[in-house]
């Protein structure tokens, strides 16, 4: 607003100060004077006149410059007109406005570029009737629009008084007007020039200016200023607080800056300049992480503190790691998926041999993922005895989800410090080893192996089963807190995959989060499929060894695994083939002659005296004597339960390293026997005056378990009856003073055993069949099973 104010300075010095005079003096003074119907029209481009007002204008148009020469010829009075579009160069009597207003030209003056500049005094509004000459200027009939006789009630006044209040108020906030500007507007006491004065000075645009000018009414000519001059106030106090406040920040700036320079000055006098290079290295490699609110303020509040600490203090270094820590992880950086399902299971296939079961389950969380897109990964429990592939399986589900691979063995670990870290409060204090991990793999959805997880102890350091319920929880794992970190780590897109030989020893809590997937022992026959595609190749290539210098046939493969291992996994066979290729490497270094055709007979020379009897099972067993099935976390096993009678009161003596819940299966099938002597043929006067002492070998393992009930049963019976059991028969099931026999597990590695120990005969619990339909039949060929609900049959079928 009052961008005009200073027009009058590009008068000459000669001329006199031109006086502000209102339309009501001319009014008063020139009343009678008599406008011409006729005059030269003048089309302004980028203001509007108003009545009372003086303007500069510069002429640059031909036209224009013949009609002010023209009229300053004359009488001096234009007729001033602005254009409807001012970017028309050259306007038409269609492209002017038809109200605008009487002017007198108070001087004309030749500027030293050759413009012609005037200067103008509006009078009064005129209508352009009609055009009477386009050439060689613009000159038309007009006719004069006289002004209304100004209100005098109060409503009138107090509105003028507003006008003048808020322009006033303009004046002052606005840096680019002068404050004499005020001296004028104290000065105008007309209220119609003082309406024109506004109208003419406000930042509006040409059309607006032009309405306001066609308005006969004054009162509603002024009540629109009014709104403009209203709308500008606030743009204006607004555009104020904008400055001031950006201002402020920029003197905040400058004071920050100029500290700042100050302590690095000081530092460098010190000799602790390395501290800015540390900060400006974080800051740096912060501008890149996809942090979340809440840690991008966690980082940036301990880089405050760090720029604030001494580097020789220990705090320093403390804080360097944490905010390096926080640098590493991978905060929502993943890797991506392989959705390639035919060469996801052609990779499970080539790594591992069998176990179908796993395979599905990983292929079926493929396909879901590859189908929806996003899902939480599972969490998985690999359960079975040692050297079976649990640990190696994980490998090759990294690989074959094309994702990294972590492997934390949990094995003997007692502080829970170590899953969750340790606080920060600590000299030496340090993340917890799953973010540690993280850390490492630089990606947060690898496959993670949780190795052992049944050997998790605890102590008064706390209870580290307890910290893993929050990692293996997926409605809890995506807000992870970790002490040291101390902000909470997505470990929802992790696949976590736990081992373990037994579930015993797991806490229950812990179980229940996992999807348990078990994996029982090879059969001899699995054992050479896995030997010659895997094993043999192995470590042939460990030794340096090519195909032509060893060859393993299945005779020979079959004598190693029957006399010289005795487990359900494969560790034990690869140690005795290495033995095998040691022994050949030996000879192709020394470049002695020998067969690379491995034989049977070869195996003893090589590997030394057999040390296990493929056929356990001895044919010739005395009476009382039965042999049972059991199940070891290394795999299955067979047990033999001798029973021996003396002379005494008929008390039960039981030996062999014995648990409860079987020394209780023993008091059970005595118990059953004494309630059913008739239908055994067991004379009661015998139980009561002989002693029963039943005893199971290998006194130094511990033994334990429902499932020899059935055998204790058969052994008993047998003694007591002097009726010897069938041979080559084995037997498991748990049992019950009603007669019931029910059903175990372990079931495969108990068959798989009996197979080993060359039994042909297997008798267990009818509920037990599934079990044994999951067992490919080529496996356990040659074996006959008999399937028993009532210990009475049991017996029929065992005894002689």
């Amino acid at each position: 607003m009052f961008n005009d104010l200073n027009v009058l300075a590009l008068v000459d010095e000669e001329v006199e100060f031109l006086p502000i005079v209102s339309i009501e003096d001319h009014d008063e003074k020139d009343r009678d004077i008599d406008y011409p119907d006729k005059l030269p029209i003048l089309p302004l481009r980028n203001t509007v006149l108003f009545p009372g007002v003086v303007i500069p204008i510069t002429v640059g148009r031909d036209k224009s410059v013949k009609a002010i020469k023209a009229a300053y010829e004359n009488d001096k009075l234009i007729g001033v007109v602005s254009q409807k579009v001012k970017e028309t160069e050259d306007p038409t009597v269609a492209d002017l406005n038809t109200v605008g207003t009487i002017a007198r030209i108070i001087k004309m003056l030749k500027m030293p570029d050759g413009s012609t500049t005037v200067i103008i005094h509006g009078r009064e509004r005129f209508r352009l009737m009609d055009m009477i000459e386009e050439e060689p200027f613009f000159y038309g009939n007009i006719q004069v629009l006289l002004a209304d006789k100004l209100p005098k009630d109060k409503p009138f006044e107090a509105l003028v008084a507003s006008l003048k209040d808020i322009a006033t108020q303009i004046v002052g906030l606005s840096p680019n007007i002068p404050a004499e500007a005020n001296i004028v507007l104290k000065n105008i006491d007309k209220p119609a020039f003082l309406v024109h004065f506004i109208s003419s000075n406000l930042s509006v645009g040409m059309a607006t200016k032009q309405r306001l000018l066609e308005l006969d009414d004054v009162r509603k000519r002024a009540e629109e200023v009014l709104e403009l001059l209203n709308t500008e106030f606030q743009m204006l106090e607004l555009k104020n607080q904008i400055q001031s406040k950006v201002r402020n920040d920029m003197d905040q700036q400058q004071r920050n800056y100029f500290l700042h320079q100050q302590i690095k000055t000081i530092q460098e006098e010190l000799g602790d300049d390395n501290a800015g290079g540390d900060v400006v290295e974080l800051k740096k490699r912060a501008k890149d992480k996809k942090w979340n609110k809440t840690t991008k303020e966690a980082f940036e509040k301990e880089l405050k503190k760090l720029k604030r600490l001494n580097p020789a203090a220990p705090e320093y270094g403390m804080s360097i790691n944490y905010l390096e820590l926080m640098l590493d992880l991978p905060w929502n950086e993943f890797t991506e998926d392989s959705f390639d399902l035919k060469e996801a299971q052609k990779v499970l296939n080539k790594d591992h041999y069998g176990l179908e079961k796993i395979k599905n389950r990983i292929l079926e969380y493929l396909a879901v993922l590859k189908l929806k897109g996003d899902m939480k990964s599972p969490i998985l429990c690999f359960v079975g005895p040692p050297g079976v592939g649990k640990t190696s399986l994980g490998r090759s589900i990294a690989a074959a989800l094309q994702r990294k691979y972590i492997r934390m063995s949990l094995g003997g670990v007692r502080d829970e410090s170590e899953i969750r870290g340790h606080r920060r409060t600590y000299i030496g204090s340090r993340p917890g080893r799953i973010i540690q991990s993280l850390r490492k793999a630089k990606t947060s959805n690898p496959v993670f192996i949780l190795d052992e997880i049944d050997k998790v102890g605890n102590d008064f350091r706390g209870d580290p089963s307890s910290a893993l319920l929050e990692v293996l929880d997926p409605e809890q794992n995506h807000s992870f807190y970790d002490n040291y970190l101390e902000q909470e780590y997505d470990l929802s897109k992790v696949m976590f995959i736990a081992t373990a030989n037994s579930l015993n020893s797991l806490h229950p809590a812990l179980r229940d989060r996992m999807e348990i997937i078990r994996l029982s022992g090879y059969s001899v026959e699995e054992k050479m499929e896995i030997a010659k595609k895997h094993l043999i190749s192995k470590q042939r290539k460990e030794h340096g060894l090519a195909s032509k210098h060893i060859k393993l046939n299945k005779k020979t493969l079959v004598k190693i695994i029957d006399e010289y291992t005795r487990e359900s996994g494969v560790r034990g066979l690869e140690r005795n083939i290495a033995s095998v290729m040691r022994s050949v490497a030996k000879s192709v270094a020394l470049e002695e002659e020998y067969q690379p055709s491995i034989k049977p007979e070869d195996v003893s020379r090589i590997l030394g005296p057999a040390k296990f009897d493929k056929d356990m099972y001895q044919k010739d067993i005395p009476t009382g004597v039965a042999v049972g099935l059991a199940w070891t976390s290394s795999g299955g096993d067979i047990l033999f339960l001798e029973t021996s009678l003396s002379v005494g009161k008929g008390n039960l003596t039981l030996t062999g390293n014995l648990g409860n819940v079987m020394k209780e299966s023993a008091t059970t099938a005595l118990s059953y026997i004494k309630a059913h002597i008739k239908e055994l043929g067991i004379d009661a006067k015998s139980i009561a005056e002989q002693n029963i002492h039943l005893h199971v070998p290998e006194g130094g393992i511990p033994k334990d378990g429902p499932s020899a009930g059935i055998t204790i049963l058969t052994a008993l019976t047998s003694a007591l009856t002097k009726r010897k059991i069938k041979p080559y028969l084995a037997m498991t099931g748990e049992i019950t003073l009603r007669g019931k026999v029910l059903p175990v597990g372990g079931i495969k590695e108990k068959i798989l055993a009996a197979k080993r120990a060359g039994i042909k005969e297997v008798m267990l619990c009818k509920a037990n069949e599934k079990d044994v339909l999951e067992i490919n039949p080529a496996y356990i060929k040659g074996v006959k099973f008999h399937y028993v609900e009532k210990m009475q049959t049991a017996l029929k079928i065992a005894l002689k």
